[in-house]
């Protein structure tokens, strides 16, 4: 076929007798004029001028430097863009119409789509180099292309060319184009006055950008870049070499931060005075709401052209005949001809689907980021409502820290993902009417029937979704009841192994998650309890002096505690007036406005020691090491890993309650403050310490500086140094004055702290050099040790591998973060049994095996109707009985399997987690105590709450979801390679664009979903430490400051979500553009290649699921590979080693009674913490007579907690041994050994029940047991007055009750045990004096007729024991009566008591 530009089949088409602009071939040339012209001006400039200017320009240059009608100006150019293909396409058909090729036809048209693209390239690079007097290029090429245009039009309309030919319609829609990009370039002079005015105007860049630490830049880039996240090539390209971290990602722009957010939401609250939450977060965040349904209505309309066009494809493949040619003179084509080319409508599907899946992703963008701005506003709000909290509020249950936690990280989360499918709500009504008509337009009354059922089963999906909703809703009440149970067990393990519960809390964890697991999963509502909290205060009338120190002593429970927390506002007061806060803000002479408080419970924040004691305030290094000097801080700080900058806290490195409490001591002497409370700082502190403390903290740190301070002690041999004294008894002040006052006033009361303070200076001076520190740094150094030689080894294992493989290290490490962890999905997957595996994945293969049959006998159907002739009646009725009966099995077969494969998926992801939890729980709760010891609380808490819900509730449905999506995009692609083979040939280059694609995508996207969890833990730790330290956040005025952090926390862990959410929405657009691409070659291949309609239908509607589907493979797979992190990191405790519970001898073979004398023999007793560690009972010989009362004494690090921890083989006996009443305790199973001993701790536990349960979770004994112990502990006075009495509420913790008053419930549960064998570890350092005096007497008493070894820290509560051990480095210097021991004046036990006189 020849080829000129005007045609070779019409002589007159060259003819301009009737003058130039009446030939149209002329006319199409005089258009390529503007064109040509642009090319050759704004080529030299694009390839030359910025060549060598491209890398200098700097990334943020890229983003800020918009002129007038920048979207404007790109919307109008796609829209001229697409225009332009239009008029390609019509020129290319009429074209194929002629007998010869007319190039004016279609050439002009491409040319425009080439200097169109140009003009936004030019302009682009223009606005990125601030150049715009270099825009007249771009003003001139407008004027020209519209005044072509409008000539063209103008000629149109003298030829009498109407509006159903569509070259009319194209040509009027660029006239109007091109005057609106004229005007829009005139605004642009106007505005920017670049040339014609004598002052150009000076742009500035946003505030964002001024600040380089911005880097998230979609609210900035240009609109090309907004729809396809171009600028996030080079983050997710770059990940694929480094490791994305939070410097990478940046700030947050300003309009997304918390705090602008929270604004927006609390003067959208203040405005309204309705309280619809709803209304008025519409209010706060309508705009880019009602953006976002914009968007997704376009979406949802563009998504029907998909079925329509293929539905038109369809037809004309069937009146597919031969082309006629059309008259030269007759070039025009109408809209309906240019509609009925099936390749015309192929390139119409590929646009259609471009732009929906464009409309799409930018409607998911929007709401997201509107939900994460919310969150954010949310955030702020429920941590200003925390910091307003009363302390009843949380001491008597009101609120939990599991509410909060709840509130924190599920419940804003819940109402981001509302918002998130907000636009669903009001696409889908659309979705199913636009639906309905078009079924009806194909299916006439078939189509009523569908929307019938539609209507029938909305009342039942209704009850579905509340009966889930009601699931949902008691699913979280189990999930938070088993974390606070397992919470309870981790921090009272020590006690459950010595008393032997643990099969009791554990069937307890147990029980809980199955109940969890039954419930269905996932979302949230918080649960309460409720008790009485603090004593109660009454008739207090006091003063405190200033630049003294005020003392306030009494017994437990009188109200010590209360009364500071009342002075400080935080009590709620009935009546009466609470003027400390007057006082304090007049009196101040240098600006000292805030009180420095240390509470009775210790709170650190999950920060460095040095950030700990500082506390905000300016560091001043004289000062720090004063402070710590006098907190004898120096020698903890040394052993540990990285000094004062170790990060302790539930995040951090475990230390000691002494530990805690001195750091918390010296906080409050550091602080710049005229005020310091100090709540009982001595209780967890040996006397050595305290009297450290006393003297160079307190009288000489703070009473030289005239600071006022308000002193809560047990210790009264301190009551000398104090200006003030305040004696409180039940809740009222019994006295107040000067010591010399109450002297004088009530001298009982003198001569009663007369004796307990003699009583004080005798036992608890110089008992032992450093008893108590010291105790602390040994179990500090252990805790270190374990850690330092495990990093050892692993240091050792990496040298070895880098000896070992000699390839790059950065390669190395990139193939590790590319790799699926396939041994840990098998280890998941059969973890659910290898029945359920195989019942699944045979299950799904079937499933999806009768869906393509299903698609296919539809297809054969419809082509068996139109190849039948019309005579054959009889025929196509018996056949289409067939083909019903057939269809109809089918689908009846596709819907019991798609039940069984659900149900499949659930079955085995509970069994899955349930095993999962199981052997997790059973592992933890039955390993060593060492591993406690070494093992962050809150690393091991986080294995039980955030990597249990990302196993239970995240990867069924991830995994569900990734095996339909493979097996849909395996099937649509095994169809349309089914129906035209040639689609294998195009499938190449495809499948290598989408290898590649995922493959960048999973590394940046497991980079950022990492950053995402660890951005998260700091901030909901942030909210539980604020909680549990409200009384001394606000005692220090530090409101602000911790708003401020909280702030920082909430916008670092909302940028990386979003930066997330913006690599989601870079994998599918560039996956839907895919799947664009795949739809038109498969519509190109089986137009051109295909020999049946059906086929095709069926294929290009396949093709059209993997436009669905191709994104939710790679989400998933990467989703997948970062959720596989939890099942790893449970399996790496799965690993450890467990205590061995089993025994030579079995349980039956132990006499029931067993122990019944309490004799005991220590033989050759070797022991040690760990196999790596060194001994610390070295062949230990000792015998103890049935009743004995044994007492072992000796400095700290001489080995009497370990031989305690023997007894219960807590400790590994690695020689010698143990006999009780006959029996080795190495024969023993461990159960029977620590169900049969008794032991009083220390440290105060309490678990969260009811005070009968505290006592004898077993349940084994009687009421009239329980009280008498309680008598006994001197708490059933006090029980009997609280709602319930034995079955009153012990809330989290114990947290209702002081902690002498815990302690003393310790002691009641130790005296319910019936053993002929009590172990007492020191278990009155919390208590005052009198009570313990009580104490020693009742437990000489009631255990009259058992053997009582007590480990003594101090000398005198062991002087009438029968026999005394003294130790030294773990072996036994002396062994006697006291009376003997005492006989022997160079003896170690004689000098202790020397000492203690």
């Amino acid at each position: 076929m020849k080829v000129a530009f005007c045609g070779s089949d019409n002589a007159s088409a060259y003819d301009i007798s009737a003058g130039v602009l009446k030939n149209v071939c002329f006319v199409d040339a005089l258009n390529l004029v503007p064109h040509v012209f642009l090319l050759f001006i704004t080529f030299p400039i694009l390839f030359i001028g910025w060549g060598s200017q491209s890398s200098k320009v700097q990334i943020h240059h890229n983003t800020w430097l918009h002129f007038p009608g920048h979207s404007l100006r790109w919307i109008l150019t796609f829209t001229l863009l697409f225009v332009h293909v239009c008029e390609i396409a019509e020129g290319i058909v009429s074209d194929t119409q002629m007998n010869s090729r007319h190039l004016h036809l279609f050439l002009p048209a491409i040319m425009g789509f080439v200097a169109a693209t140009t003009a936004i390239v030019y302009y682009h690079n223009i606005e990125t180099s601030n150049f715009p007097k270099l825009l007249l290029a771009l003003f001139l090429y407008w004027i020209m292309a519209f005044v072509t245009k409008t000539i063209k039009l103008i000629r149109y309309c003298e030829d009498g060319v109407s509006f159903s030919q569509l070259r009319f319609c194209i040509t009027g829609i660029m006239v109007i184009l091109y005057g609106l990009l004229m005007a829009v370039e005139i605004n642009v002079i106007l505005v920017r006055r670049y040339v014609f005015f004598m002052n150009p105007q000076k742009v500035k860049p946003p505030e964002d950008l001024q600040d380089l630490g911005v880097r998230f830049l979609q609210p900035f880039v240009n609109l090309l870049s907004k729809a396809t996240y171009w600028w996030m090539n080079t983050l997710i390209i770059s990940a694929h070499k480094k490791p994305i971290d939070l410097k990478a990602i940046g700030k947050l722009p300003i309009a997304m931060r918390a705090l602008t957010n929270y604004v927006c939401l609390k003067e959208a609250y203040e405005e309204q005075k309705v309280t619809n939450d709803i209304y008025i977060t519409v209010l706060a965040f309508g705009r880019p709401i009602l953006l976002s349904s914009t968007f997704r209505y376009l979406a949802d309309l563009l998504g029907f052209a998909g079925p329509l066009c293929i539905s038109r494809i369809v037809q004309g493949f069937q009146n597919d005949t031969a082309a006629t040619k059309k008259d030269p003179s007759d070039s025009y084509l109408s809209s309906q001809d240019f509609l009925g080319n099936v390749y015309v409508l192929a390139v119409l599907l590929f646009l259609a689907l471009i732009l929906q899946r464009t409309f799409l992703q930018a409607s998911y963008y929007v709401t997201i980021e509107t939900g994460i701005n919310l969150r954010g506003a949310l955030l702020a709000m429920i941590y200003n409502k925390i910091l307003r909290l009363s302390t009843s509020n949380l001491s008597m249950g009101e609120m939990t820290l599991g509410q909060i936690n709840n509130l924190v990280a599920i419940e804003t989360n819940q109402l981001m993902w509302f918002l998130f499918l907000c636009p669903n709500l009001w696409a889908m009504p659309v979705q199913i009417i636009m639906g309905v008509i078009l079924l009806y337009y194909w299916l006439r009354n078939s189509a009523l029937v569908g929307a019938a059922v539609i209507l029938l089963l909305a009342p039942i999906q209704y009850f579905i979704a509340t009966k889930l909703a009601e699931a949902q809703k008691s699913t979280l009440d189990y999930s938070t009841e088993r974390l606070k149970k397992t919470n309870e067990i981790l921090k009272g393990i020590k006690l459950l192994k010595l008393y032997a519960w643990e099969h009791i809390f554990c069937t307890s964890v147990e029980e809980t998650r199955m109940k969890e697991l039954i419930s269905l999963k996932t979302f949230a509502l918080y649960t309460s309890l409720s008790s009485n909290g603090l004593a109660t205060l009454s008739n207090i009338n006091i003063r405190i002096p200033t630049g003294q120190m005020t003392m306030i002593v009494g017994q437990v429970g009188c109200g010590k505690s209360s009364l500071l927390l009342a002075i400080l506002g935080e009590m709620q007061t009935l009546e009466g007036k609470n003027l400390f806060y007057w006082w304090c803000f007049t009196f101040s002479s240098r600006n000292r406005y805030s009180v420095a408080y240390a509470a009775q419970k210790p709170w650190l924040l999950n920060a460095t020691v040095e950030e700990n004691i500082i506390f905000g305030s300016p560091f001043n290094k004289q000062r720090y090491k004063a402070v710590t000097d006098a907190c004898s801080l120096q020698p903890d700080i040394d052993l540990l890993p990285f000094g004062d900058q170790t990060e302790i806290g539930e995040r951090g490195i475990n230390l000691s309650g002494g530990q805690r409490q001195r750091i918390c001591v010296a906080r409050a002497l550091y602080q710049n403050t005229n005020i310091v409370f100090l709540d009982d700082p001595f209780s967890a502190l040996d006397i050595h310490l305290s009297d450290h403390l006393m003297q160079e903290g307190i009288l000489k740190f703070l009473q030289e500086d005239k600071r006022t301070l308000i002193l809560v002690t047990h210790k009264l041999q301190y009551l000398p140094h104090a200006d003030w004294i305040i004696a409180m008894k039940d809740g009222y002040v019994l006295r107040e004055g000067t010591l010399k006052d109450i002297q004088t006033k009530d001298t009982e009361l003198y001569e009663h702290w007369k004796t307990l303070m003699n009583r004080q200076d005798q036992e608890l001076e110089k008992v032992s050099t450093d008893s108590g520190a010291t105790l602390e740094r040994k179990t500090l150094r252990r805790a270190m040790y374990p850690r330092e030689s495990k990093a050892q080894l692993e240091d050792e294992d990496e040298e070895e591998e880098e000896e070992e493989d000699d390839d790059d290290n950065m390669s190395t490490a990139m193939r590790l973060r590319t790799k699926m962890p396939w041994k840990t999905c098998w280890r998941y997957l059969t973890s659910g049994g290898f029945f359920l595996l195989f019942l699944m994945i045979f299950s799904k293969l079937l499933k999806h095996s009768v869906i393509v049959a299903i698609d296919y006998w539809l297809a054969k159907w419809t082509m068996d109707n139109e190849n039948k002739t019309v005579n054959s009646t009889n025929f196509k009725s018996s056949n289409k009985s067939c083909n019903v009966a057939v269809f109809s099995t089918l689908c009846g077969a596709g819907i019991i399997l798609c039940l069984i494969t659900s149900l499949t998926v659930e079955w085995m992801g509970l069994t899955a987690a349930k095993n999962v939890h199981h052997n997790l729980l059973n592992k933890i709760i039955l390993g060593p105590i060492r591993f406690f010891d070494t093992t962050p609380l809150g690393l091991i808490l986080n294995r039980f709450s955030a990597d249990t819900n990302i196993i239970d509730q995240h990867i069924p449905p991830t995994l569900e979801s990734l095996t339909r999506s493979t097996l849909l995009c395996l099937s649509a692609i095994g169809m349309i390679s089914y129906a035209t083979p040639w689609f294998l040939v195009a499938l190449v280059p495809l499948g290598v664009a989408f290898y590649f694609i995922q493959k960048y995508f999973r590394v940046a996207s497991k980079d950022l979903q990492e950053l995402d969890d660890s951005t998260q833990l700091p901030l909901l730790c942030h909210f539980s430490e604020t909680a549990e330290g409200l009384t001394t956040i606000r005692a220090f005025r530090h409101e602000a400051r911790f708003k401020q952090r909280m702030l920082e926390l909430t916008d670092t862990n909302n940028i990386a979500y979003l930066f997330l959410s913006a690599a989601n929405r870079w994998l599918e657009v560039r996956t839907d553009y895919l799947g664009a691409c795949i739809v038109l070659t498969a519509a190109v291949t089986s137009i051109t290649y295909g020999s049946d309609s059906g086929l095709l239908g069926l294929g290009l509607l396949y093709a059209l699921t993997v436009t669905n589907y191709l994104n939710w493979v790679v989400r998933n797979l990467a989703d997948l590979e970062v959720q596989m992190g939890a099942v790893k990191k449970v399996n790496s405790f799965l690993n450890m080693e467990s205590e061995n519970y089993e025994g030579t001898m079995e349980p039956s073979q132990v006499p029931e009674d067993w122990p019944q004398e309490g004799e005991i023999k220590i033989e050759d007793l070797c022991v040690r913490y760990e196999n790596n560690l060194k001994p610390v009972l070295k062949h230990v010989k000792a015998y103890i007579k049935p009743g004995q009362k044994v007492g072992i004494c000796g400095r700290t690090g001489s080995g009497k907690s370990s031989l305690s921890l023997a007894f219960f083989r807590m400790v590994d006996i690695f020689d010698g041994k143990i006999v009780i009443d006959g029996i080795d305790i190495c024969k023993l199973p461990l159960h029977t050994l620590r169900s049969r001993l008794s032991i009083i701790l220390q440290d105060p536990i309490l678990f969260s029940g009811s005070i009968r349960f505290n006592l004898d979770p077993e349940c084994k004994c009687t009421d009239d047991r329980l009280w008498e112990a309680l008598e006994i502990a001197q708490l059933k006075n006090m029980v009997k007055s609280l709602p319930g009495g034995l079955d009153a509420v012990v809330t989290e913790g114990g947290e209702n009750f002081s902690v002498g008053q815990r302690q003393l419930f310790c002691l009641a549960r130790a005296f319910v045990r019936k053993s002929s064998i009590l172990i007492m570890d020191e278990a009155t350092a919390s208590i005052d004096m009198a009570t313990e005096n009580i104490l020693q007497k009742v437990v000489m008493t009631a255990f009259a007729d058992r053997t009582v070894v007590t480990i003594a820290h101090r000398v005198h509560t062991i002087l009438t024991a029968d026999l005394v051990i003294v130790m030294k480095r773990g072996n036994i210097l002396e062994n006697d009566t006291p009376e003997n021991l005492l006989s022997q004046e160079d003896g170690i036990f004689a000098s202790f008591v020397r000492a203690d006189m």
